[in-house]
């Protein structure tokens, strides 16, 4: 900004052309030019992030994203499930879930508008740091001791910065659930002072939280007791680590 300050001061007080301005200010003409037409730099873009280790498996990702077009919702995939099908079926390595994720969320976008299913509309989304979380919780199938094994994967992400906690587990019971908040809360400092969103859960909140044998129509004991137990598991560690919103800068050191 001290730069562009210099070259308008230059080109009022002096009268300096363009070319004369840039040989002055050891810059390109095209710097000169931005710095006459505005006093303050444009901003700069951010460089295109490039998942080379997904390329060759995006036409794999398309085909079963299309075939969502004709199945309930429910049934549809989520990019935990592409991943697992990545892996089981095209022998797929080295492959993140946030990179899939991140395929998933605008390639399912441009394969339903081109299919008419709804308008381009893209809304940015501005997350405040420490304020919010998201959390899935699903199947994925590992090799253990040579053998294949279906396991649990926790996935803790902070929506400011995308920062997250993978962690997996051999079950989906209450005790991993828990666990994976808790071990989140203390990897990254605190607990979101807004809300936690859950993606891919509608079975692991009845197991998890409800509990299988209490989840009956009409009986809510079940819903309760997974309230109070999930309620009290985030209230003794907030109060043992402290909560972001207590912070002077709330989740800093991973929002």
């Amino acid at each position: 900004m001290e730069l562009f300050a210099t070259i308008r001061r230059d080109a009022r007080i002096e009268g300096l052309s363009i070319r004369a301005l840039a040989k002055r200010h050891n810059v390109h003409r095209r710097t000169i030019r931005q710095a006459l037409d505005s006093a303050e730099p444009p901003a700069r873009k951010p460089p295109a992030r490039s998942s080379p280790k997904l390329d060759p498996y995006k036409p794999a990702i398309d085909t079963m994203l299309r075939s969502d077009l004709d199945a309930p919702r429910k049934q549809r995939h989520t990019a935990t499930r592409i991943l697992n099908r990545l892996i089981d079926e095209h022998a797929a390595a080295g492959l993140s879930y946030s990179t899939v994720r991140d395929y998933v969320r605008v390639r399912r976008a441009e394969i339903d508008t081109a299919a008419g299913r709804r308008k381009e509309v893209f809304i940015p989304q501005h997350h405040a740091p420490g304020a919010e979380a998201e959390v899935d919780f699903g199947e994925v199938w590992i090799i253990l001791d040579g053998v294949r094994t279906k396991c649990h994967m926790f996935v803790y992400r902070l929506s400011h910065s995308g920062k997250a906690i993978h962690r997996v587990y051999p079950t989906c019971g209450q005790e991993a659930f828990l666990e994976g908040h808790i071990d989140a809360f203390e990897t990254l400092g605190g607990i979101p002072t807004r809300h936690i969103r859950y993606d891919n859960l509608t079975a692991a909140v009845t197991t998890v939280l409800h509990g299988k044998d209490l989840n009956r129509p009409g009986d809510n004991r079940g819903r309760e007791i997974g309230r109070r137990r999930f309620s009290h598991a985030s209230e003794v560690h907030r109060r043992a680590q402290g909560s972001c919103r207590r912070a002077r800068h709330p989740c800093s050191s991973g929002s």
